[in-house]
């Protein structure tokens, strides 16, 4: 297993993307997601137990006529597909929230949704230079092309290396034993 996590942490470095590296405007496509009926009864059942996300038959005397997935859902689907396309090949530093979230249309089992990701302001910290910030509009759409969800989503970002972001990232790295482990800041 630690293996397997250097591999992906090495593997990520290699395809880093870094603040500079976004422009306002910029489109990133976010791939597909199918959503089985399934996956719907089993998020519904788990975190949001209202009967037209976990009982198909009650879901059918509900205002939406049948069983519909969670919009937490909805968002953690959208969540995922940022993260595989998108943040996990970047310096994200995490965010500090998002605003303007919208559940626009039912998510229904046997949809697939796509997504993609539009860039707004990029900017460049003043207090702290090695890093910054961006919006970006995330948006989910159906298979007939009708969107679903939506989010403007602030993310922090890392500059790139010529920005002394080497030396943080080396700093951070010693903290780690070769073997996944950590020293807690202790030498060993």
């Amino acid at each position: 297993m630690v293996s397997l996590l250097m591999m992906n942490l090495e593997s990520r470095h290699l395809v880093m993307k870094y603040l500079e590296d976004f422009k306002e405007g910029q489109v990133i496509a976010l791939g597909t997601y199918p959503v089985s009926e399934e996956a719907i009864l089993q998020f519904g059942r788990e975190f949001d137990t209202q009967s037209f996300h976990t009982d198909p038959e009650a879901a059918k005397q509900s205002a939406f006529g049948g069983l519909i997935a969670s919009g937490w859902h909805t968002g953690s689907i959208c969540m995922r597909l940022v993260c595989d396309t998108l943040l996990n090949q970047s310096a994200c530093n995490g965010s500090p929230g998002l605003r303007d979230l919208q559940w626009l249309k039912p998510v229904r089992p046997g949809d697939v949704l796509s997504g993609e990701v539009r860039i707004g302001e990029v900017k460049t910290s003043t207090s702290k230079p090695d890093r910054g910030s961006m919006l970006q509009h995330w948006l989910l759409k159906n298979q007939n092309n009708e969107s679903v969800f939506s989010c403007n989503v602030v993310v922090l970002m890392m500059r790139g290396p010529s920005t002394g972001l080497e030396a943080w990232r080396s700093q951070a790295q010693n903290l780690w034993f070769s073997d996944g482990g950590c020293t807690g800041g202790k030498a060993e």
